[in-house]
C-alpha cells in the first residue's frame, strides 16, 4: 500500500466520522432549539446573528455541494467544510434561536425564526446525509434524483437548503415590524375571502326559484343537490320563506366584516407601520435600571396579534353557521367576531407614546358601529 493510499484512507475514515457527529448535532439542533429560555439577553441582535450564520451554511452548502459531485473526490476538502460548519455557523445560529426571546423580539418574532432555522438544520442534514462515503463522486442519479435509487438528489437538496437559508436571512429585512405587518395582511385577507364567499352565497337563488318545471334533466340535477345537501348537513341557498331571517343576519354581518376589514386596514396603517425600530436599540437609563427589554409594546403587538388571529378563524365558522342556516349559531360567531374587532382596537387605542391621535377617534366610532348589531 502506497503512502498516498493509506493517506486516503485515513481521510475516508476521518470524513466518515465527522459525518456521523455532523449528522448527531443536526438532530440535536432540531429538538433542542423548541425550548428557548425567554429570560435569556444579550446585546447582540438576534436577527442579524441568523443572517449572517445562514449566510455562511449557504456558502459551505454549495462548497460541499460541488465537492461531493466533481472529480476528484477529495474526503479531507469536504471534511474542512464540514468542521468549518460545526466551528462557528451551527451553534452561531442556534445562538441566534435562543437570543431572539419572546420578551424582546415578539413571540412571533422568535417562532417564526426558530421554525425557519429549524428548516435549515433538516435541509442541512439531508444534504450531509448524501455524502458518498465509498470513495467515489455521487453518482448522475444520485446527483440528480434519477433512477431507482430514492430521494430527490443532491442537487435538489441544495436548492432547498439554500432556499431555507434565503428564509432565515430575509428576517433581517423583514425585521419585527415587517414580521407583523405580513401576519395582519394575512389575517385581513383570510377575512376578505369569508366576506367574498358569503357574498357570492347570498346571491344565490334559493331552491326551486327560477326553476324550469318541465325540464326532466334540471329536475334530476336539484335532486341530486339536495341529496348532495343533505348528506353534509347543510343547504346552498337562503329558502324563500327565511323563517330563521338569515338574510336580514346576513346584511348585518357582511357590513360588520367590512367593518372588521377597515379595521384591519387602519391598525396596519396607523399602528404597525409606525412603530419605533426593534428590538429597541437603548432605553432609556430609568427603564433600563429596571430591566433590558421592552417597556410593553412587545407584549401589546404579541396580544394584538393573539387576537387578530382569531378572527378568521370565527369568519371561517360563522360561514358554516350560514350554509347550515342556523340563526342562533349564526349569531354567536358575528358576536364573537365583534368583541374580538373591539379588542384588537382597544389595545391599539393609543399610539406608540401613549398619546391619542387620529386613529384613537376612528377606533372609537368602529366601536360604536360594531355595537350596532343587528
Amino acid at each position: 500500500m502506497t503512502s498516498s493510499t493509506a493517506k486516503s484512507g485515513q481521510d475516508l475514515e476521518s470524513l466518515k466520522k465527522t459525518v456521523a457527529t455532523l449528522s448527531v448535532l443536526l438532530t440535536q439542533l432540531q429538538t433542542t432549539t423548541a425550548s428557548i429560555d425567554p429570560s435569556k439577553t444579550t446585546d447582540l441582535n438576534a436577527l442579524h446573528l441568523a443572517h449572517d450564520t445562514a449566510s455562511l451554511i449557504r456558502a459551505h452548502s454549495t462548497k460541499l455541494s460541488l465537492l461531493i459531485i466533481n472529480k476528484p473526490f477529495t474526503p479531507s476538502a469536504i471534511n474542512t467544510v464540514l468542521r468549518e460548519l460545526v466551528a462557528g455557523p451551527l451553534p452561531g445560529l442556534a445562538s441566534a434561536i435562543e437570543t431572539c426571546n419572546a420578551a424582546k423580539y415578539t413571540e412571533a418574532m422568535s417562532k417564526e425564526l426558530q421554525w425557519r432555522a429549524q428548516k435549515v438544520f433538516v435541509e442541512l442534514g439531508a444534504l450531509v446525509s448524501a455524502i458518498p462515503l465509498d470513495g467515489q463522486i455521487l453518482s448522475d442519479d444520485r446527483k440528480n434524483g434519477t433512477g431507482a435509487t430514492p430521494g430527490k438528489g443532491s442537487l435538489a437538496a441544495t436548492g432547498v437548503l439554500w432556499e431555507a437559508c434565503d428564509a432565515v436571512m430575509e428576517l433581517k429585512t423583514t425585521g419585527i415590524s415587517g414580521l407583523i405587518i405580513k401576519k395582519a395582511e394575512q389575517y385581513r385577507d383570510l377575512v376578505k375571502d369569508a366576506l367574498e364567499e358569503l357574498k357570492e352565497w347570498g346571491e344565490e337563488e334559493s331552491d326551486g326559484e327560477d326553476e324550469d318545471e318541465d325540464s326532466e334533466s334540471d329536475g334530476e340535477a336539484d335532486e341530486a343537490q339536495d341529496a348532495i345537501d343533505k348528506m353534509f348537513g347543510s343547504q346552498r341557498h337562503i329558502p324563500s320563506d327565511d323563517p330563521e331571517k338569515i338574510r336580514d343576519r346576513l346584511e348585518s354581518s357582511k357590513k360588520r366584516l367590512q367593518l372588521v376589514i377597515l379595521m384591519f386596514g387602519a391598525v396596519i396603517k396607523r399602528r404597525l407601520k409606525t412603530l419605533p425600530a426593534l428590538p429597541h436599540p437603548e432605553l432609556p437609563a430609568e427603564l433600563k435600571a429596571k430591566s433590558s427589554e421592552d417597556p410593553g409594546i412587545i407584549s401589546c403587538l404579541d396580544e394584538v396579534l393573539k387576537v387578530m388571529k382569531k378572527i378568521p378563524d370565527i369568519t371561517d365558522e360563522l360561514a358554516t353557521a350560514f350554509y347550515e342556516l342556523d340563526g342562533p349559531e349564526i349569531d354567536k360567531r358575528m358576536d364573537e367576531c365583534f368583541f374580538n374587532g373591539f379588542a384588537a382596537a382597544e389595545l391599539l387605542v393609543l399610539n406608540w407614546e401613549g398619546q391619542k391621535d387620529e386613529f384613537t377617534t376612528w377606533a372609537s366610532k368602529f366601536q360604536v358601529a360594531m355595537k350596532k348589531g343587528w
